[in-house]
């Protein structure tokens, strides 16, 4: 099994910051990426930013500039600045992993989920 175990989150201004950061436990020998999607009320979960192995990166158009993902071992960060009323959403971290029979497993694993609520 796979444990994410969010932390961070919270409540802030608009033009704030917040850091959040994911850690990753269990059987995960063989990491793709591991990134972080978020959820806006009455909205289908999008990407925010995802990060590979390799340290590749990939953001959603609407946080290129003010977001930046981060790995340490098996662990990941999202410092998320400048924040907007819109970047309001539960925020959930996910890991896409190969598994011991070769086969691609990208949406069996995520966090709890974090509130992030910015005000304007």
């Amino acid at each position: 099994q796979v444990q994410l175990v969010e932390s961070g989150g919270g409540l802030v201004q608009a033009g704030g910051s917040l850091r959040l950061s994911c850690a990753a436990s269990g059987n995960i020998f063989n990491i793709n990426t591991m990134g972080w999607y978020r959820q806006p009320p009455g909205k289908q979960r999008e990407l925010v930013a995802a990060i590979t192995t390799g340290g590749l990166t990939d953001y959603a158009d609407s946080v290129k500039g003010r977001f930046t993902i981060s790995r340490d071992k098996n662990t990941i960060n999202l410092q998320m600045n400048t924040l907007k009323p819109e970047d309001t959403a539960v925020y959930y971290c996910n890991i896409k992993l190969t598994d011991l029979r070769g086969r691609r497993v990208d949406y069996l694993y995520w966090g709890q989920g974090t509130q992030v609520t910015v005000s304007s």
